[in-house]
């Protein structure tokens, strides 16, 4: 073997090592890395926001916290002195065995992001493989047609990372259309872009509607381009999004019903004109609203907040993105 070679190998090495071990063979992989990240400053008290499986400047200034008082190296990187500082919380890695009720650990944790990912969540992130955990595997195992025996090994590993199998439920949750307008853009691939809901075009300060009975997750301002940004949660796991709106009427925490104002159409963000882009997510996957639409349309007037002053912080930890509508976005939390 030459030096070159040598030297080449070495230096492969010496970049795995300086990330750790978010070097996955998948996205989604990645993404169940950072998520088990997230549950292990959770539990420590270092993290108090959405298990959202993005390692953005929240989860990283977790870390620095961390390795401060346990005397590492402070890069906000989860590598592998930080992960066995972490004791059962920082191993093992993902795939590295078959997961069964009593495990507990890292993999575990990813194992139950990837679950919720598709709609078959335990209820909870935890990185205990318990009972609800149990019954979460065995639920995808029947969807994916795999041998259903609760235990998370390579095969049902496998299919989570790479197969599109999502829950329904057989829910009766349904939405009224936000505005009276026709759609514009889809769900899906859209000029070359994946394009994460429904956009409809409207005049600059017509009404937006609440799409259903829900509480309000989050009303501010996202930097990683809805602009102004209203976040509504539902029942079953599901959220609705109204973004790029010109103001906001509604404040976190306030529970809303189907009409309810909630803001107006503006061309905030990453937005070339005037409309409404509307998502609904699902266990935090956005999936196709259409075919949860109601005919009706968010008409009533419900109590407006318009002119209250919002005091929820900028959404600091969205991932930079040229797109209008980001696949992914942190959300922020109010003080």
């Amino acid at each position: 073997m030459g030096t070159s070679t040598v030297l080449m190998r070495a230096i492969g090495l010496a970049l795995v090592l300086a990330v750790g071990l978010f070097v996955p063979a998948t996205a989604q992989a990645s993404r169940a890395d950072a998520a088990a990240l997230q549950v292990a400053m959770r539990a420590l008290g270092l993290y108090s926001s959405t298990i959202d499986g993005i390692a953005g400047p929240l989860t990283r200034n977790a870390v620095r916290t961390f390795q401060r008082r346990r005397g590492l190296h402070v890069d906000g990187i989860a590598g592998p002195h930080t992960r066995r500082a972490l004791r059962h919380r920082g191993r093992p890695r993902l795939g590295s065995r078959p997961m069964r009720s009593g495990m507990r650990g890292w993999d575990v944790a990813g194992l139950q992001f990837l679950l919720s990912s598709r709609g078959y969540g335990p209820g909870g992130f935890d990185g205990g493989f318990g009972p609800n955990t149990a019954a979460a595997v065995r639920r995808y195992q029947s969807a994916a047609g795999l041998a259903v025996d609760g235990v998370a090994g390579p095969m049902t590993l496998r299919a989570l990372r790479q197969r599109r199998i999502y829950s329904s439920s057989g829910d009766p949750v349904r939405f009224l259309r936000p505005i009276s307008v026709p759609i514009g853009d889809g769900f899906g691939w859209v000029s070359g872009r994946r394009h994460t809901g429904l956009d409809y075009p409207a005049a600059y300060g017509s009404r937006v509607g609440a799409a259903g009975r829900g509480q309000v997750l989050f009303a501010g301002w996202n930097s990683g381009g809805y602009g102004n940004l209203v976040i509504v949660k539902h029942r079953l796991g599901f959220e609705s999004w109204y973004a790029h709106l010109s103001s906001i009427a509604v404040s976190p925490g306030q529970s809303v019903v189907g009409g309810n104002t909630i803001g107006y159409v503006g061309s905030t963000g990453h937005s070339t004109g005037p409309h409404l882009h509307f998502e609904v997510r699902h266990f935090g996957t956005p999936i196709d609203p259409r075919p949860r639409l109601l005919t009706a349309a968010a008409a009533g007037r419900g109590p407006s907040q318009q002119g209250r002053k919002l005091v929820c912080r900028p959404n600091a930890d969205a991932r930079r993105t040229q797109d209008a509508d980001p696949a992914v976005a942190r959300v922020g939390r109010c003080p």
